[in-house]
């Protein structure tokens, strides 16, 4: 067995959770390898939906100006490594193996004290945060695993703060209202630290405005102080303008499709604005190059064009609301076939009432995964009249593309780790 495999299997032995959330152990680590964190030039990304695709506009108009972008996100779609990248380019299985190696110690010293040993997502946290402080980076993007307040990666002092959208999503975690859970983004808010936003729900604004306000932090809204106007949505993307009082872009191209791709751009967009009012170096007419070198793995993403199939990790709410809203711009009048599955503890019922809106045919199927629920329980919560149940996902592709006809559109969706296996079986 190799070191890489001996290394990822020991990361994935350490505990998910601790019954007491908090930053304790992330700071003792910290402090142990003499504050890494506080070399970095950090931007900090939290919200419900959005996280993902806005690190990567952010991170390619960066790289696009000339900049060295390091990327820590979660979860990842097609290899471990991918959740700490340098300009794109995962960390390398011989760097993953030697940081494991140089942080098993640390991990050993911190179980034989009154905190515990740490979990994890602060294991993986730590080790990006060491491994890009070795690299002299120019900006490093984190975004946030759960939440916020008790995330692992709010022991960075970033530049500026994001927080794209927020609805509900970990409710056993996070609390079950937009209020609590906007209290525990807005947990990344630090002092006189810029924060941008995309977050429309006034209950859960207002709660951002309050921290916002406490720390006295400068808040920048979409819709208020930077707006997006969405002019049409094509086979290359969406085309869309985006404005502030001193900047007007002109006609952009997002090729990540979907309306609210839009609004993810803008807030990379109106993260760059603000980066140039601090000084660093942007240049505006860069930007549509930055946007359309763009592309992220598993969103509205095209993996077979016959027959035409989509996959998409909407393993939320307001994710598959948006899944749907892009599957009628695009495929309107289609008949749709879908293959899904999701874990337990998501609204899994709710998900497939919004879905089927848009589908004719669904297949409730399963994967390895700890908390994947079977193809039958899937099926007793579908409300979609046309549905099969198939007990492996492999069976579920042969059945959907066997009977499929010509036009028809195969989606693929649900839990984002579900859709990092079927990536896997497109690609052999």
């Amino acid at each position: 067995m190799s070191n890489y495999q001996e290394a990822i299997q020991w990361i994935h032995s350490r505990e998910k959770f601790k019954v007491k959330p908090g930053l304790k152990r992330m700071e003792w680590m910290m402090e142990e390898l003499g504050h890494p964190e506080k070399k970095l030039k950090a931007i900090h990304i939290a919200g419900t939906n959005g996280k993902g695709s806005t690190v990567t506009f952010l991170s390619n108009l960066l790289q696009t100006q000339g900049y060295d972008i390091g990327t820590f996100t979660s979860p990842y779609i097609i290899r471990f490594n991918e959740r700490i990248s340098v300009n794109g380019e995962a960390i390398p299985d011989a760097e993953l193996a030697a940081l494991t190696e140089a942080i098993k110690p640390l991990a050993e010293k911190l179980k034989g004290t009154s905190l515990g040993e740490p979990t994890e997502f602060e294991i993986i946290t730590a080790m990006a945060v060491i491994y890009f402080s070795q690299k002299h980076l120019d900006f490093i993007l984190f975004e946030v695993g759960l939440g916020g307040r008790y995330d692992s990666t709010n022991i960075i002092q970033p530049l500026l703060s994001v927080i794209t959208n927020i609805g509900l999503d970990h409710i056993n975690i996070l609390g079950n209202t937009l209020e609590q859970i906007a209290y525990e983004k807005a947990g990344i808010i630090k002092t006189n630290t810029p924060l941008i936003t995309g977050t429309k729900e006034e209950s859960a604004l207002s709660v951002l405005k309050e921290q916002a306000s406490v720390n006295k932090a400068p808040v920048s809204i979409l819709g208020e102080n930077f707006q997006v106007e969405h002019i049409k949505s094509s086979l290359e993307g969406e085309y869309f303008e985006f404005k502030t009082s001193s900047f007007h872009s002109g006609d952009l191209l997002s090729p990540m499709k979907g309306r609210h791709q839009v609004d993810n751009a803008a807030l990379a967009l109106q993260t760059m604005e603000h980066l140039k009012k601090m000084g660093v170096g942007i240049n505006r007419t860069q930007y549509s190059r930055g946007l359309l070198r763009t592309h992220w793995p598993a969103r509205f993403e095209t993996i077979s064009t016959n027959p035409v199939t989509i996959i998409d990790g909407a393993h939320n709410e307001e994710g598959t609301r948006a899944l749907v809203d892009t599957m009628k711009r695009h495929f309107s009048g289609k008949r749709v076939h879908l293959i899904y599955s999701a874990l337990e503890d998501k609204p899994v019922k709710n998900m497939l009432e919004i879905l089927k809106e848009v589908v004719d045919v669904a297949y409730m199927t399963t994967f390895e995964f700890p908390r994947a629920m079977t193809g039958s329980e899937l099926t007793e919560l579908s409300p979609i009249p046309d549905t099969i149940t198939v007990s492996d996902y492999v069976q579920a592709i042969r059945e959907a593309t066997s009977t499929i006809k010509t036009g028809d559109v195969l989606l693929i969706t649900g839990s984002l780790y579900f859709i990092s296996e079927i990536r896997k079986y497109f690609e052999y």
